[in-house]
């Protein structure tokens, strides 16, 4: 699992607010997750509730919302989860297949996703 920093812009799907982040790019993690106060600070509303397994084997429920993500000129409507606030944002695996982007482990960093087709 490779885990390292990468810039994200969030804005509201009415596209009057916006917000910039370094996130944690975790291979591992599912769903973007940002701290709730920001989200609400951007406008994002709750839509739903998600459950989720974190890292340490917790069970946790979260609200979960919509923003447009964009990363390195990408730019897609994506879920993101409303988190605890104070945590570190951390990118997830929805969001960066949503904007066509792989992991590079090996150099920490984004790259175009490639597709195979059968």
């Amino acid at each position: 699992m490779g885990v390292f920093n990468w810039p994200i812009r969030l804005d509201s799907m009415d596209g009057q607010r916006s917000l910039e982040l370094e996130a944690m790019v975790d291979t591992g993690a599912s769903y973007t997750i940002v701290p709730a106060k920001l989200l609400h600070d951007l406008g994002v509303s709750p839509i739903d509730k998600i459950s989720l397994v974190l890292a340490d084997g917790r069970a946790v429920e979260y609200d979960i919302g919509r923003a447009m993500a964009t990363i390195d000129g990408r730019t897609e409507a994506t879920l993101v989860v409303f988190g605890e606030n104070g945590a570190r944002a951390l990118l997830g695996a929805y969001t960066l297949e949503g904007l066509r982007l792989a992991v590079d482990p090996t150099h920490g960093r984004l790259v175009p996703a490639t597709t195979a087709w059968a």
